[in-house]
């Protein structure tokens, strides 16, 4: 799975974006199979992971984390309540922006196996530009939504103007 061409591509986007990731053994209880979070970083076991367009949901909560709250991921420092709802929602539409990136389908971040059985409705709705959470991800200072963007002159949401919250 390691050598496929969208995850190369998700590697090598995540490398430009400075969101490391190390290949290691994981446990089998970590949430997702095959990926956990550490401190700045994603731990991937490419032989227990079942769906790769899950590291970039993964990603999405690492870039959606305050820089002094990424470095506390995976330690007894980060809050107990982390993720919390609005971190998931705007996860999600991170991992979204960088598939639309990635020109990858929005069923390899959002298969059927994932998102408590509404992946379809997730799909549903980002492609009918009903982007659940983006006044969150704009306050986040990561993207723009269509007036503000027509009013900067710039491209809006799922254009990015910077990958990675401050």
């Amino acid at each position: 799975m390691k050598e496929t061409p969208e995850v190369i591509k998700i590697l090598h986007f995540l490398k430009e974006i400075h969101i490391d990731v190390i290949e290691k053994q994981l446990e089998s209880n970590t949430f997702l199979p095959g990926l956990a979070l550490a401190s700045n970083c994603i731990e991937i076991d490419f032989d227990k992971l079942l769906y790769p367009g899950d590291i970039l949901h993964e990603a999405g909560h690492l870039a959606v984390t305050t820089s002094e709250e990424r470095k506390l991921i995976g330690t007894h420092l980060m809050p107990k309540d982390w993720p919390t709802d609005g971190d998931e929602i705007v996860s999600m539409l991170w991992s979204y922006a960088a598939l639309c990136h990635l020109e990858l389908p929005v069923e390899f971040v959002f298969h059927p196996n994932g998102y408590k059985n509404e992946s379809l409705w997730l799909i549903e709705n980002y492609t009918n530009e009903s982007y659940i959470g983006l006044p969150l991800l704009e306050w986040m200072g990561l993207t723009l939504s269509k007036e503000r963007a027509s009013q900067e002159g710039k491209k809006p949401f799922p254009t990015m103007t910077k990958w990675l919250r401050d």
